[in-house]
């Protein structure tokens, strides 16, 4: 399993400011779905933070992403080691598997491939 990228996510209802603010660090937006915002660094383009007010799909948001070439191998070793699955594993309509899983300190993570 190789991670791709690893991204916060910050929660928040002030989305148009925080991409005017993020988009004087460099960033721009590359996702909008109206509950979630990603904005990228145009020449390093996996260099992201997204902004959410909740997420749509599961009871709860997460506070980190983190993007693997195989979520299903993932899952299975997040498992096999005891960690506390918070949503689990399944397709989502905007072209990711993923599940969320609590890590040692208390924060989600969602844990996402693109399919």
């Amino acid at each position: 399993m190789t991670v791709r990228r690893v991204m916060p996510v910050i929660q928040s209802e002030a989305a148009k400011e925080s991409r005017e603010f993020y988009g004087l660090l460099g960033l721009e937006e590359v996702m909008n779905l109206g509950w979630i915002m990603t904005l990228a660094s145009p020449s390093h383009p996996t260099a992201q933070v997204s902004v959410m007010t909740a997420d749509l799909t599961a009871p709860v948001s997460p506070d980190l992403s983190v993007e693997v070439d195989d979520v299903d191998a993932a899952y299975a070793a997040v498992r096999a080691g005891g960690a506390e699955i918070v949503h689990p594993l399944q397709d989502e309509e905007w072209g990711v598997r993923r599940f969320f899983v609590r890590d040692p300190n208390g924060r989600v993570v969602n844990v996402v491939s693109h399919r």
